[in-house]
């Protein structure tokens, strides 16, 4: 049986990006990897962080250029994992998708929990490594770089495994989306 693919866009709002790292570059190279999207049928599929921004506001809305159709389905969360709490999964069986190509933000936070979630889930993953972005963090003293959690977000989804399952992070121009 052939993978179904969905492309899944997660979180590439104004308010999310602020002091992201890369986050211009990011932005562009996720419009380019919907308008291949698009042009090769490939379903898109967004999701918008609902749990902190205003629904309308200007930090929900999409960094520009990217920009959703009418007829691309739109998927609000409150929870890091996209699947949580959210229509997300019924979306996803209703475009037959089997496959997922992921790109957003954060990566150690939203990206991070939703990639593994749909491998849990027995989706076959390709994390989008040159289109995931997050921002500096701290913790008990420690300092770690944005770049180096992007990184270590793609270094860990590398090497993911689950039975019967394929797994793989690629820069947006070398992702096969059929």
């Amino acid at each position: 049986m052939t993978a179904r693919t969905a492309l899944l866009v997660i979180d590439l709002q104004a308010g999310v990006l602020d002091g992201c790292v890369d986050a211009d570059g990011v932005v562009a190279r996720t419009a380019t990897l919907v308008d291949r999207a698009r042009a090769e049928g490939v379903p898109v599929v967004w999701v918008q962080d609902h749990g902190g921004f205003a629904v309308g506001s200007p930090d929900w809305q999409l960094a520009p250029p990217l920009a959703r159709r009418a007829d691309e389905p739109l998927v609000g969360k409150e929870y890091r994992d996209s699947f949580a709490g959210t229509d997300v999964g019924d979306v996803l069986a209703g475009l037959g998708a089997t496959r997922l190509v992921v790109a957003g933000a954060q990566s150690d936070y939203c990206i991070r929990t939703t990639t593994q979630s749909a491998a849990v889930r027995g989706f076959d993953v390709t994390l989008v490594s040159d289109a995931h972005t997050t921002t500096d963090a701290q913790d008990d003293g420690v300092r770690i770089s944005g770049e180096q959690i992007v990184a270590h977000t793609t270094l860990y989804f590398r090497g993911l495994r689950y039975p019967g399952r394929r797994y793989a992070a690629e820069p947006h121009d070398r992702v096969a989306l059929g």
